[in-house]
């Protein structure tokens, strides 16, 4: 089988570091902190590179995604929905039936003690393997 990329062979962690090094601005540094944040959280945690170059990291199931757009950087929850929120940190994909997402704009810090604690939630429900009834939207 022909391999279509050279970067497979390389680490995630590597790939994910590049991707940092190459946005060279706000958006690297808020997805190198959001990094540190979940490794912080999850030592055990294991990078991936999916999907064509996203960041993934996962325990027991994909706890979140990190993609850097022009103006954010977005990291998804893929059981968002399951999770609890009490910070309010999720601000985006609020109406689907499984991901939330938290974008992160220029200037914005994210609260770490509430972020840790997602992360938590999500590696306590993947590895529970039960998924929750998404909560409804507030309008």
């Amino acid at each position: 089988m022909k391999k279509s990329d050279a970067s497979q062979d390389q680490p995630a962690s590597e790939l994910i570091s590049n991707r940092i090094a190459e946005l060279g601005d706000w958006r690297g540094e808020s997805l190198a902190r959001m990094r540190r944040l979940i490794k912080e959280t999850d030592p055990d945690v294991v990078e991936e590179w999916k999907w064509m170059g996203t960041p993934v990291w996962s325990h027991d199931g994909i706890i979140c995604t990190g993609e850097s757009y022009k103006d954010k950087v977005k990291l998804t929850f893929m059981k968002g929905a399951s999770l609890q929120d009490p910070a309010r940190l999720f601000n985006s994909s609020l109406d689907g039936n499984a991901r939330r997402a938290l974008d992160i704009f220029e200037g914005e810090e994210v609260d770490e003690s509430a972020f840790k604690a997602l992360i938590l939630e999500a590696i306590a429900l993947n590895s529970s393997g039960k998924v929750k009834a998404p909560k409804k939207a507030k309008s």
